[in-house]
């Protein structure tokens, strides 16, 4: 897990969530993947090395997660 908050993440919210804000959004940089939560954004963001987070979502996609 990476702590560096000098990332300059580009954060979106899944389409499924449309205007509500109780979801997380993901960001990525090169090579970072990072989450937070929408009704505290100013508390900052989880970043994991990219390949993880593409490992992490594969799992969800598979029901191995």
């Amino acid at each position: 897990m990476d702590q560096n908050r000098d990332h300059q993440f580009a954060f979106r919210k899944s389409s499924y969530s449309a205007t509500r804000n109780d979801c997380v959004e993901v960001g990525e940089a090169p090579g970072v993947a990072a989450v937070r939560d929408t009704k505290d954004r100013d508390a900052g963001h989880l970043a994991f090395p990219a390949a993880e987070w593409a490992a992490f979502v594969e799992g969800l996609k598979a029901g191995d997660v």
